[in-house]
């Protein structure tokens, strides 16, 4: 089978269980969004992570692949791709908790940086706030379907991804950059 379909050419695309739409679509945003925080995080992994980590994050890009399947279809619910957060948001808030306590308590803002790893987990943060505001503005767009367990999940996850920055430049011993008023 061949990867190129060339169904795409003009730019247009196909929905899973839908119709063709343009590649600049909402949903397609929405689902593209995802995408790319799922490769961020790919990335983020392979500058060597702390295991405990890694291993989440790992799950994480399961979780997001279940959410590109939600987006990428109108009718979610009827196509079997609705993505269930419920206990996944149970753990990530436990493990968000479990992290904190590792670490002191945040005073100051920080700057993204520090490690390698701490930089990475911030970038993908970043992608991942981008990616729930495309999810928001396809969920306000009103033919969206979009789950509340999808913008919740986005939501937590770049909490996550905050806090493991800060593990990560804690496990290698490279202090947060603190953000000071009037500096640079």
């Amino acid at each position: 089978m061949r990867i190129y379909t060339k169904t795409g050419d003009e730019g247009q695309t196909g929905l899973f269980g839908g119709p063709r739409v343009s590649k600049d679509d909402t949903r397609i945003e929405a689902y593209g969004e995802v995408d790319e925080l799922n490769a961020f995080l790919g990335q983020a992994i392979s500058t060597g992570l702390p295991a405990a980590i890694e291993q989440i994050l790992l799950r994480v890009q399961h979780d997001l692949f279940s959410i590109g399947a939600e987006l990428a279809s109108p009718d979610p619910v009827g196509s079997g791709t609705t993505f269930d957060s419920a206990d996944r948001l149970l753990a990530m808030e436990s493990e968000i908790d479990g992290f904190e306590e590792q670490l002191p308590p945040l005073k100051q803002f920080i700057l993204p940086g520090g490690t390698a790893a701490a930089s990475a987990l911030h970038v993908a943060r970043g992608v991942c706030r981008r990616a729930e505001r495309r999810v928001v503005s396809l969920a306000r767009s009103g033919g969206g379907n979009v789950s509340e367990g999808v913008l919740r999940y986005l939501n937590r996850l770049s909490d996550m991804l905050f806090v493991m920055s800060r593990v990560a430049n804690s496990e290698a011993g490279t202090p947060d950059v603190v953000w000071s008023r009037g500096e640079g």
